[in-house]
């Protein structure tokens, strides 16, 4: 009742035990990576996709509001920044998940 080593004939390299060893292994290198990514890291993804959505917006109003006082016209500028603040937002927002999730 020894223990068997890679010299022995009877090792088995292949086997079942061997899978499961190799799926601990990266099951545990895993969760070595990702140590960092708890609750914390969570809500500060959230937070950062709110605010790549919110200072976009806030400048595009604040861009519309000086617009529409300098040059009163047919087209509301406020509007208009309001949508282009929120598109940019989003793209910002988008590329922000897209880089953390190509982290994983």
């Amino acid at each position: 009742m020894g223990m068997k080593h890679a010299g022995d004939e009877k090792f088995d390299d292949g086997g079942e035990f061997g899978r499961q060893v190799e799926i601990k292994e990266s099951r545990k290198m895993k969760a070595r990576r990702e140590r960092y990514k708890n609750v914390w890291y969570g809500l500060g993804l959230f937070g950062i996709v709110g605010w790549s959505v919110a200072i976009p917006t806030i400048v595009g109003v604040a861009l519309g509001l000086w617009l529409d006082a300098r040059r009163p016209g047919g087209i509301s500028w406020t509007l208009t920044g309001l949508f282009a603040g929120v598109v940019v937002g989003c793209l910002n927002a988008w590329y922000w998940v897209k880089r953390e999730s190509r982290e994983d």
